[in-house]
């Protein structure tokens, strides 16, 4: 696969490949061999951590000796989310993106363009021969996506750069200086089984057509999500007629705002009847609640098949639980205006089997913000006889506006392109909150072209953004004075 016709070519080349080489999470090993290699065959250090973070350097060009050592840091992972349908093993099968109106997406599946650009980026610094920088430290990072173990797992002193730079954000023209932290939480409980009731027929309940998204960067537009809207629809439909719930599933990833959730029900054959038309009213109401965000919304029901149901006891304390927890936007920042500052996200539930699963994602961009959240949740979840437990906590990057690095990449901005950038924090889980907490004294910044849809089929980049952080990292590494120890003191 390659993009002959995109500029930067040494960028999208080496996006290509990641495009070629699936890069699930936990999973990066194929990956990680090829870049070993390609790393070997150009002379590059290489070096991979008992987590299996990858490190390449390369020295300093010709007369940028005396620069600082700066680290360009990236993930190798991807989420990995397709359509109904879709029929993509991401185990086994390149992404093939496509080309529309200047922007490059994947139609059914995720692009990877986050991280795949910045990793590409860095890839790119490595291999280039025609730009100026001192020597530079590439941290390749595993399973960010699903819990951020790479960056959990890095030792502390392996790093030897001087200043950090993130390429693992999706908005061009801005400087992001800080991110949320958070933690998951997860939920577990045995549920008994029974036959389905004699007279019941089954059904699947379905709700789908939602545009889902990452559950830290686009948790304030309030779109659709498919789990919470299902159990509110089988909790009104409990009002109407006896129900029995025999399984019920959603979401793909706890980074993701579910798309798409699914229920099997008996309910008594003369109920069976009129679920057609309930479920077309629903639809409708739902669709005029979230008819900015989510137009495509459908409500679907459909004949099924299912042996047994939960008794009613499990029944009603997990769907009371589901219904009760919080889920979305908690609190906005008192101290940054227009940023998200505590969240939650329930991104994968399984009821099947006689096991009942979720996952939490809680976010926030103060620590015991988002530790209470969670305790609120996991109480809740006791309370329903649920076990409930906060797994890998990681900190929130506290941002530092007035850092020397952030004047540097701030006057380096303005010269290239004409006008200032936006300084932001980012309700998201950036690796640098974790690797600041290990390398407390290593100056950090992040950038990145523009990524939509990141975590959501149709994910999509803006080729010329791309160009734009090329041409911005180039001149930042240029511009990096042989003084900087001295100004960061």
């Amino acid at each position: 696969m390659t993009f002959p016709d995109l500029e930067p070519a040494i960028v999208w080349r080496h996006f290509a490949t990641l495009c070629e080489i699936p890069r699930v999470s936990k999973h990066e090993g194929a990956l990680r061999r090829h870049l070993r290699a390609w790393a070997g065959n150009r002379g590059l250090a290489a070096l991979e951590d008992a987590t299996g973070n990858l490190i390449l350097r390369k020295p300093a060009t010709a007369g940028m000796e005396d620069r600082p050592m700066v680290t360009l840091q990236g993930h190798l992972d991807m989420v990995c989310q397709q359509n109904t349908g879709g029929g993509h093993d991401f185990f086994r099968d390149p992404i093939r993106p496509v080309l529309k109106d200047g922007w490059l997406c994947a139609e059914n599946t995720t692009l990877g363009a986050d991280n795949g650009i910045g990793v590409a980026l860095a890839l790119a610094a490595l291999e280039a021969d025609d730009i100026a920088h001192g020597s530079l430290e590439v941290l390749l990072t595993v399973d960010e996506e699903a819990g951020m173990g790479g960056a959990q797992g890095l030792p502390a002193g392996v790093l030897q750069g001087q200043l950090l730079i993130n390429l693992d954000t999706e908005e061009w023209g801005q400087f992001y200086l800080g991110c949320a932290g958070g933690l998951d939480v997860v939920v577990e409980s045995a549920c008994g089984s029974e036959a389905v009731p004699a007279g019941h027929q089954v059904f699947s309940l379905t709700v789908q057509g939602l545009q889902g998204g990452h559950s830290g960067i686009d948790i304030h537009r309030e779109r659709g999500h498919a789990i919470k809207l299902l159990v509110r629809l089988l909790r009104a439909l409990e009002q109407e007629t006896p129900l029995r719930l025999a399984r019920l599933e959603g979401g793909t990833a706890r980074n993701a705002l579910p798309r798409e959730a699914v229920a099997l029900i008996a309910v008594p054959a003369a109920a069976g009847a009129r679920l057609p038309a309930w479920a077309a009213a629903m639809e409708t109401l739902l669709r005029d609640e979230l008819a900015a965000a989510d137009p495509a919304l459908s409500v679907a029901i459909a004949p099924a098949h299912a042996e047994t149901v939960l008794p009613l006891a499990d029944q009603r304390r997990l769907l009371a639980a589901l219904h009760a927890a919080p889920q979305g936007v908690r609190r906005r920042s008192q101290r940054v205006d227009g940023v998200v500052e505590t969240s939650d996200n329930l991104g994968v539930i399984r009821i099947a089997d006689g096991r009942a699963e979720a996952t939490f994602m809680v976010r926030s961009l103060i620590d015991r913000c988002a530790r209470e959240l969670a305790d609120e949740i996991i109480d809740l979840f006791h309370l329903a006889g649920c076990a409930a437990r906060p797994v890998g906590p990681y900190p929130a990057w506290t941002p530092q506006p007035d850092s020397p690095l952030a004047a540097l990449a701030q006057q380096v901005y303005a010269q290239e392109f004409g006008a200032p950038a936006g300084f932001q924090v980012i309700h998201a889980g950036l690796e640098c909150g974790i690797i600041g907490a290990k390398y407390p004294d290593l100056p950090m910044i992040s950038f990145g072209p523009d990524i939509r849809g990141a975590h959501a089929p149709g994910e999509r980049v803006e080729v010329a953004s791309v160009g734009r952080c090329w041409h911005l990292l180039k001149a930042l590494l240029a511009a990096l004075p042989a003084d900087w120890a001295m100004l960061t003191g």
